[in-house]
């Protein structure tokens, strides 16, 4: 039996999902960002519901709906590739989520953008905005290192996407944040 479990985005994710699953006397085969893997039990409405409750009280959520279902695979999908994986994306984004997930991609772009209010390509943009503050913040890569990472084409496209994203620049962004650190440190 597989559970789909909505806001899994990071490796403590699963290790407090898998705790959970094992408080409520399931103890999963695998454990992957979204998703969850259990041998073929058959829970009573009562012991779902806690199992729900109980993750539902630490931020995640059983996805039961099947385009629901959908659209958190994509969304896994794209935070696996920005925030888990050090390979650039070699084709398109539209290629590699039809493939990832084996559906049309028109298919996918129309139930997500009607059920987020926004485009994949927005979702994975605002994802890779991410990573570049978490990168920028660490302050172990330049521009043109986290510009590759992420597959940009130039430091320039980076710093033009990050600033109409956020109406900062990356180097505005990066010595906001040092001078932030340093009045904490000083206190």
């Amino acid at each position: 039996m597989t559970f789909l479990i909505k806001n899994m985005v990071c490796s403590r994710c699963k290790m407090v999902v898998t705790e959970v699953f094992e408080k409520n006397g399931m103890k999963p085969n695998a454990v992957n960002l979204g998703e969850v893997i259990v041998d073929n039990v058959k829970l009573p409405p009562a012991a779902f519901d806690q199992l729900h409750t109980d993750l539902k009280k630490l931020g995640f959520e059983i996805i039961d709906d099947r385009k629901r279902r959908v659209i958190e695979k994509i969304k896994n999908a794209i935070v696996e590739l920005v925030h888990h994986s050090d390979e650039n994306l070699q084709n398109n984004l539209s290629a590699f989520i039809s493939d990832k997930l084996d559906y049309d991609y028109n298919y996918l772009s129309n139930i997500f953008s009607e059920s987020e209010g926004i485009t994949i390509e927005k979702y994975y943009i605002a994802q890779k905005i991410e990573k570049i503050k978490e990168l920028l913040m660490y302050d172990e890569l330049t521009l043109s290192q986290i510009a590759d990472r992420l597959g940009y084409s130039s430091v320039a496209y980076l710093s033009n996407q990050f600033k109409k994203e956020t109406g900062l620049s990356p180097t505005f962004f990066k010595n906001l944040k040092s001078k932030n650190r340093r009045n904490l440190e000083d206190l």
